[in-house]
C-alpha cells in the first residue's frame, strides 16, 4: 500500500471520530495483496457509532466497480476511536477468510498506529500481518 492511501485511511478515521470510518481495499493479487485504490463507504450502522456495517447493496457496487477496472476486494478498513489498532472479539467474530483488515487507531481525533490482520484458515482468529506501506517515486 502507497503511503498516499495509508494517509487516507489515517485521514478517514479523524474525519469519522469518535465513530468509526470504513472502507473496501481494492487491489491486485500477485505474490501478495497489492492495494491500489480506496474506497470510503457510509458506515450503514446507527445503533452504535464503535461498530461499522457495509451493507451489502454497497459492497455489490463497489466489487462491481472494481472488476470493470480489473481489480478486486482485498479487504477491508476502518477505525479505533480511542482504542488499540488490534481486532476487537466482534472484529474477530465478523471477520472473513483471505481477507485483509487494516485498523486505523484513532486517539482523541489523532490518527496513529495502523495495522493490518487476516483471519486464520480455521477461522479461530484475526493475526497480524505484514503491512508493506511504501513512498511513491
Amino acid at each position: 500500500m502507497s503511503g498516499a492511501l495509508a494517509d487516507e485511511i489515517r485521514r478517514a478515521g479523524e474525519l469519522a471520530y469518535p465513530a468509526e470510518c470504513c472502507g473496501v481495499l481494492g487491489g491486485r493479487v500477485k505474490e501478495v495483496k497489492e492495494v491500489v485504490l480506496l474506497t470510503p463507504v457510509v458506515n450503514r450502522r446507527t445503533d452504535d457509532p464503535r461498530r461499522y456495517l457495509i451493507s451489502p447493496d454497497d459492497l455489490l457496487q463497489i466489487t462491481n466497480d472494481l472488476r470493470r477496472s480489473e481489480l478486486e476486494v482485498v479487504g477491508y478498513y476502518h477505525s479505533h476511536p480511542d482504542h488499540p489498532a488490534e481486532p476487537s472479539a466482534f472484529d474477530s467474530e465478523h471477520a472473513w477468510p483471505w481477507y485483509s483488515y487494516v485498523i486505523v487507531r484513532v486517539d482523541h481525533g489523532q490518527a496513529s498506529d495502523i495495522t493490518s490482520w487476516v483471519l486464520e484458515e480455521d477461522c479461530a482468529a484475526l493475526r497480524q500481518e505484514s503491512l508493506q506501506v511504501f513512498s511513491e517515486v
